[in-house]
């Protein structure tokens, strides 16, 4: 590991105490406190704090809205609320008895990162310090682990980052494609200084997720690979336990549920926390990541040793921080793991660490300038409010966008004369293009991910297998039922970027129906579609990359394709129209329906 300076201060600062208290043992008090020490069991006392899933977010702020962020439950964001949380554990337990890590998604998620990614980069020549590495120096981070995020600006703004922090970035299954050695630190060691004589050696084992090989195709293939999380545990585990670490804490960029969105395309778990608990024994704690769902604290019994290993996922964005306490014995001549706890904090029960916002003012400030550029203007205003059950105009802007861009690009190749179709999700619920003059941040909050763009050739039959696999996405609701469309969707906990619609087919979508039996009506300009008939389909990477499992995409044949993210595509549409008018491309082509009969 390079030389840490936070570090090697903060190991010099408790060395300096353990010696003030040397010499303070003089005194009756502490003679008799020693006396106690030496006559009782030895213990120690440590918090590991944790966050994940930060996605660019520093201050509590929505650039899409340009307003404080808010939403119904009230949270808050940022690493400047987490900053303040973070400061009072350490008051309370003191600075050497802590350890904050993360795990991953980091540098990808909200204007601010973009634009230090691609309008103003770190990579360029005597470019800028990210403003993630810039707070979490600040704050004091120990580890990070690598998110599948890290890698959508590609390897060389990973890079750069990396280089800008003060911390490892971890990924033990991060391995070069060509040596199959790390290409990222796996682990990190961190020694705390006890008042017992032997200090505490806590290992934190970073494991990332292997769906970046397909999800970040084009920035990973040849150059870096992603074995399964369980297997990479199970290889460093015994080695750090070996090297003398009494604490094992994992950082994994992994959800716990053992599902995986791309189904048979990898054959390794997408969500693979609790399995690595469960499977892979010495293991004490794993911080989890990457399904943005808040966890308190999980345990799951490895099989092997029959101990409850804990987990602990803090919601997103810098919601919640998570504490796991650690309460350790001396006994047989080394540190014993004797209990361990954990909990969430809530960012919105502080202020805002002022020495983060005014590190980072005029960062802040250089992009809220940028978001709030006007590039056109719409004859009337849209919302995606009610997005996920019917069929409006803003998600036809997306998807208009998109058909016109590879109809473009087309133009004059032997697919020219096929029709061309495009899918798109209702990516945020809070989405709005506003009558009159629209900016960046209005065009960019339609498309909060960094998708590109490609086409895809399939036949009606597969876009019908398609439709019906997206309409998994609704409730079952029988004919005569009450209809409450808060409660319609997201069956089976699908987000609402896994429910696609697709422009330029009709259909109606009976929810009354079974799962597999709901498409209905299916026509493309008036007329039923031909199973063997071909469409393209302009569709993101990342489903065609396999991501939600839909079925078809990833095995079709692959048209054209874009390295320029989808969000930037719409915003120089509109800038070169000028002009948003819904009635040049929207109309109302699905519909949910029971028995025939439409539900609104």
């Amino acid at each position: 590991m390079a030389f840490d300076r936070r570090t090697f201060m903060g190991t010099t600062a408790a060395t300096g105490a353990a010696v003030a208290l040397a010499g303070a043992a003089s005194s009756p008090a502490a003679a008799a406190q020693q006396d106690a020490r030496k006559q009782g069991p030895r213990a120690y006392a440590f918090t590991v704090m944790g966050t994940t899933d930060l996605h660019g977010n520093v201050f509590n702020w929505d650039y899409f809205t340009d307003a404080e962020f808010d939403d119904k439950a009230h949270n808050d964001v940022g690493l400047a609320k987490i900053s303040t949380l973070v400061d009072q554990v350490r008051a309370e337990k003191g600075r050497c008895n802590t350890l904050l890590i993360d795990a991953g998604d980091t540098i990808q998620g909200t204007q601010l990162s973009y634009y230090y990614a691609k309008v103003d980069p770190i990579t360029a020549r005597r470019g800028p310090v990210h403003p993630m590495a810039q707070a979490m120096n600040a704050i004091g981070y120990d580890a990070a682990a690598l998110g599948n995020h890290e890698f959508n600006y590609g390897i060389p703004v990973l890079r750069k980052f990396e280089e800008q922090c003060d911390f490892p970035l971890l990924g033990a299954n991060a391995l070069d494609a060509k040596t199959l050695k790390p290409a990222f630190a796996p682990y990190s060691m961190h020694r705390l200084r006890t008042p017992h004589g032997r200090d505490v050696k806590v290992a934190v084992l970073g494991l990332t997720n292997p769906g970046i090989a397909l999800w970040d195709k084009a920035n990973v293939q040849g150059r870096m690979t992603f074995p399964g999380l369980e297997e990479q545990a199970a290889k460093y585990v015994p080695r750090l336990r070996s090297m003398g670490a009494d604490v094992v804490i994992v950082s994994a960029h992994s959800g716990s549920s053992g599902t995986s969105s791309y189904g048979d395309q990898l054959p390794y778990v997408e969500n693979a926390a609790a399995l690595v608990a469960e499977q892979v024994p010495g293991i004490d704690a794993i911080l989890v990541g990457h399904a943005h769902t808040e966890i308190p604290e999980y345990r799951v019994r490895n099989k092997a040793t029959g101990k409850d290993v804990v987990l602990s996922e803090p919601l997103k964005w810098g919601q919640r921080l998570t504490l796991f306490d650690f309460e350790l014995v001396w006994e047989k001549g080394r540190w014993s793991v004797a209990k361990v706890a954990a909990k969430v904090l809530n960012s919105n029960t502080v202020a805002e660490d002022a020495k983060i916002t005014r590190l980072l003012s005029d960062e802040h400030r250089k992009v809220v300038a940028y978001v709030n550029q006007v590039i056109g203007t719409s004859t009337q205003a849209m919302s995606s409010a009610e997005g996920p059950v019917k069929d409006v105009a803003i998600i036809d802007l997306i998807n208009h966008v998109q058909a016109e861009t590879v109809k473009a690009a087309l133009a004059g190749t032997e697919w020219a004369a096929l029709p061309v179709l495009s899918q798109a999700s209702c990516f945020s619920r809070t989405a709005a293009i506003p009558a009159g003059q629209v900016t960046i941040r209005d065009a960019a909050g339609l498309y909060p991910f960094e998708n590109t763009m490609e086409a895809r050739l399939l036949t009606g039959a597969q876009l019908k297998d398609y439709l019906e696999y997206s309409a998994r996405y609704f409730v079952r609701t029988a004919p005569g039922d009450a209809v409450d469309p808060a409660k319609l969707t997201n069956a089976e906990g699908i987000p609402d970027y896994n429910y696609d619609a697709v422009y330029g087919l009709a259909y109606d979508i009976d929810i009354a129906q079974p799962a597999g039996s709901r498409i209905s009506g299916l026509s493309f300009q008036g007329k039923p579609v031909d199973p063997a008939a071909r469409f393209v389909l302009a569709v993101n990477n990342y489903r065609a990359s396999g991501g939600g499992n839909f079925p078809h995409v990833p095995q079709a044949k692959q048209l054209w394709s874009n390295s320029d993210e989808i969000r930037n595509t719409i915003i120089s549409w509109v800038k070169a129209k000028g002009t948003i008018d819904p009635a040049q491309f929207a109309s109302v082509d699905w519909r949910l329906t029971r028995a025939g009969v439409p539900v609104f």
